[in-house]
């Protein structure tokens, strides 16, 4: 009996080796080194974000101020109204804008994207007081007595 079990053992242990030896030989192999990829590029970005008010427009000079920023519009500037292509003579005072701008050496700021962002109404709000229940029905008259 004691012999049996010796076997057995000897042979799972075997059997064990067999099955790890070629993983292990695959581990060092170094065709399964992850495959070279590129470095992926940081996502591009217009430059630096802006959101406001527009407080002026001024058409000749092709510039719009948002409180105290000047913003300048050249040809390469995308302006969208309602999803749509706008133009600088589209934006009016009062309309809210986002998008991002680039300064140059200089200091000025000209605008990549800008975005007119419509306002939405604000939705009142419903009464905190409860409506008047209605009053109950009278009872219908039978014509009896």
């Amino acid at each position: 009996m004691r012999i049996n079990i010796t076997r057995i053992a000897c042979f799972a242990c075997i059997a064990a080796a067999m099955t790890t030896a070629p993983s292990l030989c695959r581990a060092n192999d170094p065709t399964n080194a992850p495959a070279a990829t590129a470095p992926v590029p940081p996502p591009q970005r217009h430059g630096m974000p802006f959101h406001g008010k527009i407080v002026a427009v001024d058409t000749n000079a092709m510039t719009f101020t948002i409180a105290n920023t000047t913003i300048a519009i050249s040809s390469a500037t995308k302006i969208s109204k309602g999803g749509k292509p706008a133009v600088l003579s589209d934006l009016a005072e009062g309309m809210m804008v986002a998008g991002f701008y680039q300064k140059d050496e200089a200091g000025k700021a000209t605008a990549a994207l800008v975005r007119v962002v419509p306002v939405r109404k604000p939705v009142p709000p419903a009464s905190a007081a409860p409506a008047a229940p209605a009053a109950p029905a009278a009872p219908a008259a039978t014509g009896q007595q």
